[in-house]
């Protein structure tokens, strides 16, 4: 079977998985964009260690749960955003000011909105996480 979106799918199972109380999930999709947004979450204690798995039909994604995920999924479509728009779309996707990232894709590589105000880059929007 061939997945659509595998970044939708893994959030979708972060998502459903820790509101289970799960302690860890495997998840059979695995890229280099879900492995930097996996790492954006680890970073901000969203989700604790994980690791990419060989297995016979690819690679998967063994990630220990925090239970501190209230909320996360993908954007679509992918909006393009400019740095003066990031307001915008906190406030369409966050439930408040400074509670959750935005998670995009910029030409220096994908990050958090914050970071990408810092560096003063726009990109497009991949995800959200609160």
């Amino acid at each position: 079977m061939s997945l659509n979106d595998p970044l939708a799918n893994v959030m979708s199972q972060l998502n459903t998985e820790d509101r289970l109380g799960k302690k860890s999930i495997t998840s059979n999709s695995s890229s280099k964009i879900i492995l930097s947004v996996l790492n954006i979450l680890k970073e901000n204690n969203y989700i604790g260690e994980f690791k990419e798995i060989e297995t016979t039909k690819g690679n998967a994604v063994e990630i220990n749960l925090l239970n501190s995920i209230n909320k996360c999924g993908v954007i679509k479509p992918r909006f393009s955003v400019e740095v003066e728009n990031f307001k915008k779309y906190e406030r369409r996707f966050l439930p408040a000011k400074g509670f959750g990232y935005l998670i995009l894709t910029t030409s220096k590589g994908i990050m958090t909105q914050e970071n990408a105000l810092k560096n003063g880059i726009g990109g497009k929007l991949l995800a959200y996480v609160y």
